[in-house]
């Protein structure tokens, strides 16, 4: 089966990332970071990073609060940080306030349902913690926090017309407000309309972030997304299975690419503002990245078939094309993509590979989705 504990990989790549960092968030030692949705993809990675930091690179160490309610979290992802005295874990919703003991000096807002296999069977879930969630941070940030970031998402753009592809910040959206994926859309929308509110009405640091397609290791393999589905095929050596055309293209940004702009951001200056988070490098359609597990999962290369879903609304308002223009955070930080694709695939493939110790056809449900 399956674990998602961290690997050497991840470990490599947070290393390798807290000292990059070193000089740009010296800032942050001493002082009291505060991180929702802890034990997701990208929670999990940030508090490996913070890790890092306060041991190789702080002098005095950074206090990590981490908050989760584990609905779509894995905490055993993050149970190798369970002994640290400098992360202090707290089961909270953060549906409900949530008022610290100390002050804080940093908030990332990553707590949310951002897989469409899990926003669709809880979508009131998703909202909530979309918009009452994030007021709930706004808040906090409002009692004296230096900077808030606030975790929103490439799909408050819809399916943009091939015109704004790349897409700018200043593009407006074209977003269904009653589909299938509303619920996630449509609150994420909203998320970002308070930030806007309480910048324009109390002047707070708050920074948006709005992530393209991030992945890699530790990514849940149930998330339902393409690239989780296309490593349980390349794990199982079985045929990958793309429910739809393939012709679909997404621009994908490697994990520790997407956590270093999103640290970038939170030290910033740039309050008020929202910055596009990817790879602006690489558009590729979803059948290419099948091709490209299916090498990695050989020799022999893995067999590639199209199947229509079951599901009648699989594919609806699912975005044609996905890629950020990155002029703006290129322009205002020194954020670089560095992992290109191929890389990028077979660093999570290698991690999973780690923890594999008995696959079993009912632990691994193969199926690769055009998500």
């Amino acid at each position: 089966m399956i674990s998602s504990k961290i690997t050497a990989v991840i470990q490599e790549d947070a290393n390798k990332l807290a000292g990059k960092l070193a000089t740009t968030l010296r800032k942050m030692e001493g002082t009291t970071f505060l991180l929702t949705g802890a034990s997701g993809f990208l929670g999990s990675f940030l508090l490996d990073v913070m890790a890092a930091l306060n041991q190789e690179v702080f002098t005095k160490p950074c206090k990590v609060i981490a908050l989760d309610n584990f609905k779509s979290g894995l905490p055993e992802r993050i149970e190798h940080l369970n002994s640290r005295r400098d992360i202090e874990f707290i089961q909270h919703d953060i549906r409900c306030s949530f008022a610290p003991a100390s002050k804080i000096d940093w908030i990332i807002h990553g707590a949310s349902i951002a897989s469409p296999t899990f926003y669709r069977q809880f979508p009131l879930d998703t909202i909530d913690v979309n918009v009452g969630g994030t007021r709930h941070m706004l808040d906090l940030c409002r009692e004296g926090a230096r900077s808030m970031l606030y975790l929103s998402t490439s799909e408050i753009y819809g399916d943009p017309a091939p015109e704004f592809v790349p897409t700018p910040e200043t593009y407006w959206g074209n977003v269904s407000c009653t589909g299938p994926r509303a619920c996630y859309d449509e609150s994420k929308r909203m998320g970002e309309t308070l930030c806007a509110t309480y910048f324009r009405l109390h002047k707070i640091p708050i920074k948006v972030a709005r992530p393209f397609n991030v992945y890699g290791p530790g990514q849940r393999l149930d998330d339902g997304r393409i690239i989780p589905d296309l490593m349980q095929a390349a794990l199982k050596r079985e045929k990958i299975v793309l429910y739809g055309d393939g012709k679909a293209t997404r621009s994908f940004c490697y994990a520790s690419d997407a956590v270093k702009s999103l640290l970038l951001l939170l030290v910033s200056e740039h309050d008020g503002e929202a910055f596009n988070i990817g790879n602006d490098e690489e558009e590729v359609p979803i059948a290419i990245v099948a091709e490209i597990v299916s090498e990695l999962g050989g020799p022999p290369a893995l067999p590639i078939t199209q199947q229509v879903s079951s599901d009648a609304d699989y594919l609806k308002d699912n975005p044609q094309r996905r890629k950020p223009d990155l002029t703006k955070l290129r322009a205002m930080t020194s954020y670089i993509p560095e992992v290109s694709l191929k890389a990028g695939l077979a660093r999570t493939l290698e991690s999973y590979r780690s923890l594999v110790t008995n696959i079993k056809d009912e632990d691994l449900e193969v199926k690769a989705k055009c998500t």
